[in-house]
């Protein structure tokens, strides 16, 4: 495996984390989500987005809702955290971390 193939590996398994937190935080609509993201790297792209987004309302994690904003051409879908959504981000945040520290670690580690 090459360092791009590994790094879409490791975006791929932190994209549905870092969509939660995000909208755990505020609605938010999908370029939203992506300039969030975006703020600290390219953590999610633009491809696997709208994939994800689909799939966490379909499976009652989000809700959505379409608004014409003030000043915008067209409406736009706007994304929150449903019950679940929030339990799901409250699971996710402590696995997270204890992964984030075990991982850290080892890499981390001096010989």
């Amino acid at each position: 495996m090459d360092l791009g193939s590994w790094q879409t590996q490791l975006r791929k398994g932190a994209a549905e984390l870092v969509v939660l937190a995000l909208l755990g935080r505020k609605e938010r609509y999908g370029l939203e989500i992506l300039e969030g993201a975006g703020e600290a790297g390219e953590l999610v792209t633009e491809g696997a987005l709208y994939p994800l987004l689909t799939r966490l309302e379909r499976e009652g994690k989000l809700a959505s809702r379409w608004a014409l904003d003030e000043g915008a051409s067209h409406p736009r879908k706007y994304y929150r955290l449903t019950g679940e959504g929030e339990r799901l981000l409250a699971e996710m945040r402590p696995v997270w971390s204890r992964f984030h520290a075990q991982v850290t670690a080892i890499v981390e580690r001096e010989q």
